[in-house]
């Protein structure tokens, strides 16, 4: 995993940096903001509204074999959404379940499966025990929608250990109201704080 590191080309197995540097790969996975950067070489009635790349069911780009997108950067046209899928984490997380599926299935000669977004709701905190939650099924807001909120975070979180540790961090900061941020500093050789 490479961060803050600029991409310059890939070409035939080799990535190379802008820095100079090359790597030898057949597979790169990049991955960007909400707003994706143009990509030389592709057409551009493939680039629609926010930079995104038209893709079909299987987040294949579109008239290219061996090209993917998915997330932010992918916009894909079903019955439920015809003018693409927000732009939101979980989208990006089952479209790359999907791929991954998908790689399998077509390693071992099996059919695919068209990607379909399932809108499982929305929640947002919007102050101390105020909260809105928007489920397929009901929306409500205020106390309980910020209970709800806590208690599907606390769910989502994996091991029991860190759902301990993060119920322990919310409990203690709702009771002495201390929100401070925690930096932890260190010194260089010349006493300087960085």
């Amino acid at each position: 995993v490479l961060t803050n590191t600029i991409l310059k080309d890939f070409d035939e197995g080799r990535i190379i940096l802008a820095d100079g540097n090359e790597i030898l790969t057949n597979s790169v996975i990049w991955a960007a903001g909400v707003t994706g950067n143009m990509i030389p070489g592709l057409a551009t009635d493939l680039i629609v509204r926010g930079n995104r790349v038209k893709v079909d069911r299987f987040n294949r780009v579109i008239d290219n074999e061996s090209i993917y997108a998915l997330g932010d950067v992918a916009y894909m046209e079903t019955p439920s959404y015809p003018h693409g899928h927000p732009q939101v984490a979980n989208v990006a997380i089952n479209q790359a379940k999907n791929l991954a599926h998908n790689f399998r299935s077509m390693a071992k000669g099996k059919k695919q499966t068209e990607y379909e977004y399932k809108d499982l709701g929305a929640m947002a905190t919007v102050g101390k025990h105020k909260a809105v939650v928007d489920l397929p099924f009901i929306k409500f807001h205020g106390q309980i929608a910020w209970f709800v909120w806590m208690f599907l975070h606390l769910m989502l979180i994996l091991s029991v250990r860190n759902k301990f540790i993060v119920f322990f961090n919310w409990a203690w900061t709702y009771l002495t109201r201390d929100t401070s941020l925690r930096l932890i500093l260190r010194s260089d050789p010349n006493g300087k704080k960085i």
